[in-house]
């Protein structure tokens, strides 16, 4: 599996199962909010549950495919499996930012 991107927000697909994943199962699918304007990065069709370890998400979907929404961006079809979680980061001679969505 490729890595999939929406905006700033970029899955990364892992070999491990969610078993092997210890952290704690979120009440919600939302990968990330927008600073400014509030919108979400959501998971809005498909069987997916959210996890956190360490600071880090990993999404794991269910179904054959979930569907990842976000106002600003077309919908995004995520296949079955378990997906790691990054906000996209760049360098500029001042240091790291986040990639502006």
């Amino acid at each position: 599996m490729q890595p999939i991107r929406q905006g700033d927000v970029i899955l990364l697909p892992v070999q491990h199962t969610i078993q092997q994943i210890e952290g704690q199962k979120l009440p919600h699918l939302t990968l990330a909010e927008g600073e400014v304007t509030g919108h979400k990065h959501r998971i809005i069709e498909g069987q997916a549950e959210l996890y956190e370890e360490n600071g880090t998400l990993y999404l794991r979907v269910y179904s054959e495919e979930a569907t990842l929404a976000h106002e600003e961006h077309k919908e995004i079809s995520i296949p079955k499996g378990t997906w790691m979680v990054r906000i996209q980061r760049e360098y500029q001679p001042q240091g790291w930012r986040y990639v502006a969505d």
